[in-house]
């Protein structure tokens, strides 16, 4: 039973539950199911073949769950892509994974316009667009399909420590796994309402939660994107169980004056993950509010993401831990062999369970690296407690996490390195009070050279996701190097190094 049949399951057995709640707008079982039928029986009738990637570039909305359902219900894959990528890294995703077609947001139109893509299709999501009209088309007939679990369902880009991002291909065997073990790890029932403020297109609001409420029956109510007033009034109207937020919201949420006015008394579970959230804060937010459990998340787009979770009742006796391994799911530390290491010792983090990935698309080399004996290597490092508690000690390649969102150095860089003006460029995290650590550029120019630190920024924010630009730019005479050549990044952290 694939997240499809459960789907079909509920729209047969609960048909007038409300499963989507989104800007007023509530869409029941029955109804969502036969708006996803519709989206599959379009894709049969054009031809579409099993396996066929369709893109889907849309900000969130109800829309965008009917497509992720309705893409996988008729046979074909689907593809979020994440909405705050420049226009050059959207492309290399089009034309790397051969995307057959797009259904695209309306107001994210322009980038789709510059695509050279050769897409069969375009459709467009928003008042009276394609979609729309799609869905109140009755000729449309939909065909039941065999899914089988190692059919690819979805694919997610993820940006790789070589600067180009990779397809993580996960199965329906996969999502369905992830949500199972999510459900069981949060105690859901289909009592439960999940507010989703995150975007959908990450794995975390899509697979940890949306997938998961879903599995048990519940409502998933969306927001369109995270602002503290916007996202206060939602949870006081629309009375969600569950909230999922990186560290930096709940920064902002808490730091809002009349935070403890706000009835939140619905909640029974804060859920938070893509950073560490400091004592203090934990300490804060439980304190606020006292009724509503606090739990930590683990996982990456990898493992669909689900690793490990620590649980209310060690969340401030165990501060800094990402918990312990989940449900269906084994996590050791290993040293360079695979060899799991004692209490304590810093290692890579591997794992393995029935919601690791397929492999990464058209990567095999990449994907043996990652997959070794079916175990996953996560690229973290990290160490067991005595209790067998899992704590992150460091991130492979200097991966900065700005505000929850993943930053690979490498990916600045090779964007810096295309000024013909730059000699050497060096890119690490420097911490930032609500974001966590957002990025900063060390430049070297070119002898004879002038260049500043303005237009340098201006280049990055054309080709760069918001996100991903530095915050700063600091000039160098050299970058601190060691015996062998390699930068030495702790050396620019730490502000040990020459300024021009």
């Amino acid at each position: 039973m694939f997240m499809t049949d459960v789907l079909e399951k509920y729209a047969t057995e609960q048909p007038a539950k409300v499963f989507t709640s989104f800007n007023g707008r509530e869409w029941s079982y029955k109804e969502f199911f036969e708006k996803a039928k519709k989206v599959a029986a379009h894709f049969q009738k054009e031809g579409y073949k099993k396996d066929d990637i369709i893109a889907l570039y849309c900000l969130n909305s109800d829309s965008f769950l009917v497509c992720y359902f309705g893409i996988q219900l008729g046979g074909f894959t689907v593809m979020p892509i994440n909405t705050k990528l420049a226009p050059p890294e959207v492309e290399y995703i089009f034309n790397h994974s051969e995307a057959k077609t797009i259904i695209f947001d309306k107001r994210l139109e322009e980038v789709v316009a510059q695509s050279k893509h050769p897409f069969q299709e375009k459709l467009s999501i928003g008042d009276g667009g394609d979609l729309d009209q799609l869905l109140q088309d009755e000729t449309l007939v939909y065909s039941p399909v065999e899914l089988h679990g190692e059919d690819t369902a979805v694919v997610m880009y993820t940006s790789g420590t070589t600067g180009k991002p990779k397809g993580v291909m996960l199965t329906h065997q996969n999502i369905v796994s992830t949500a199972d073990i999510w459900s069981e790890a949060m105690d859901m029932t289909d009592a439960d309402r999940m507010l989703i403020s995150t975007p959908l297109f990450h794995c975390a609001a899509c697979h940890v939660f949306m997938i998961p409420i879903t599995y048990k029956g519940g409502t998933v109510i969306i927001e369109e994107a995270f602002s503290p007033k916007g996202t206060v009034e939602l949870i006081e109207q629309a009375k969600p169980t569950i909230f999922f937020g990186v560290p930096a919201m709940y920064t902002i949420l808490l730091n809002l004056p009349y935070i403890k006015e706000v009835d939140l008394s619905s909640l029974r579970l804060f859920c938070y993950g893509a950073a560490p959230m400091p004592y203090e804060m934990v300490k804060k937010l439980k304190e606020t509010f006292p009724n509503v459990k606090v739990q930590n998340l683990y996982g990456q787009t990898e493992n669909s993401p689900a690793a490990s979770t620590l649980k209310d009742h060690l969340a401030l006796e165990k501060i800094g831990s990402v918990g312990e391994a989940l449900p269906q799911t084994e996590v050791q530390v290993v040293d360079e062999f695979g060899d799991p290491l004692p209490t304590g010792q810093v290692g890579e983090i591997v794992m393995r369970g029935p919601q690791v990935m397929k492999g990464y698309l058209k990567n095999e080399e990449e994907t043996r690296r990652t997959i070794k004996n079916g175990w996953l290597y996560s690229g973290d490092l990290g160490t067991m407690d005595g209790d067998g508690l899992l704590y992150i000690v460091d991130r492979k390649k200097d991966m900065i996490i700005r505000g929850g969102e993943n930053v690979y150095p490498v990916e600045v860089e090779e964007v810096l390195y295309q000024i013909p003006e730059l000699l050497e460029a060096a890119v690490v995290g420097i911490p930032h009070e609500v974001l966590g650590e957002v990025p900063k550029a060390y430049a070297v120019l070119k002898e004879g050279k002038s260049l500043s630190e303005t237009e340098i920024l201006s280049y990055c924010a054309s080709n760069l996701a918001k996100y991903k630009v530095p915050i700063e730019v600091e000039f160098l005479d050299e970058l601190p190097r060691n015996a062998s050549g390699k930068v030495l990044k702790h050396t620019l952290r730490s502000g040990l190094h020459s300024t021009i």
